[in-house]
């Protein structure tokens, strides 16, 4: 079943002169429980196809439809509620609010949304995040890798139809790194999550179901 399609996707940035191309007509489709890693060089486009996806920016031309909804048609307000309830967004930089603990960030998304907190699947997935003993705890109490296990949570809690995953090691040792790929794999494998994750790093890419490369704002493999 599809949950994302991306039709002739196009962002120019400036004019004349100054005109960057940033995104050039792309177009491709996910599966949903599907694992995409998006590679590419700094300045390939895959930043910018990725805030597209999510909404956080609006595209020149194209279309992106996630669970069938064309959500550049949705009002800004539409927008906003549908990108905080269907899409988990996860930054290279955590994020996390210095005076909430582990746990108050992992439901935030649903604090804001004046939504009920599942206990049982918040108890499921810090479990699955290996936070038990830090739930109690605030951000700056956490190493680096807890406290971006904590921003999966934070994506993970909402059932969002995608998760959007963003250099999401960028800013970790190589054994930090590998527990948030496995983590990622996990809640792939065990709650069917959709993921797509933009990264340089071809070795992390391979742990996805299939690699899409991009090059000055184009499509040019697919793995």
């Amino acid at each position: 079943m599809e949950i994302l399609r991306v039709e002739n996707l196009t962002k120019i940035y400036g004019k004349g002169n100054t005109k960057v191309v940033a995104l050039d007509n792309v177009s491709f489709s996910v599966e949903k429980g599907e694992f995409v890693a998006i590679v590419g060089a700094s300045g390939s486009g895959k930043s910018t196809l990725l805030h597209l996806i999510g909404g956080v920016d609006k595209p020149t031309s194209g279309h992106v439809f996630i669970d069938g909804k064309d959500i550049f048609k949705f009002s800004d307000d539409e927008l906003a509620i549908f990108r905080r309830r269907q899409v988990g967004l996860i930054y290279q930089f955590y994020n996390l609010i210095p005076i909430l603990n582990i746990e108050e960030n992992i439901t935030l998304p649903l604090d804001l949304d004046n939504r009920k907190v599942d206990k049982k699947y918040l108890d499921d997935l810090i479990k699955l995040l290996g936070l038990e003993h830090r739930r109690r705890h605030l951000p700056n109490e956490l190493s680096g890798g807890e406290q971006q296990r904590t921003s999966i949570g934070r994506a993970l809690i909402t059932n969002p139809a995608i998760v959007l995953a963003d250099e999401p090691t960028g800013n970790l040792d190589s054994k930090a790194s590998d527990e948030i790929v496995d983590l990622l794999k996990k809640s792939n494998r065990e709650y069917k999550q959709t993921i797509i994750m933009i990264t340089h790093n071809l070795d992390i890419a391979k742990c996805a179901d299939r690699i899409i490369q991009i090059e000055d704002g184009k499509i040019v493999k697919e793995i």
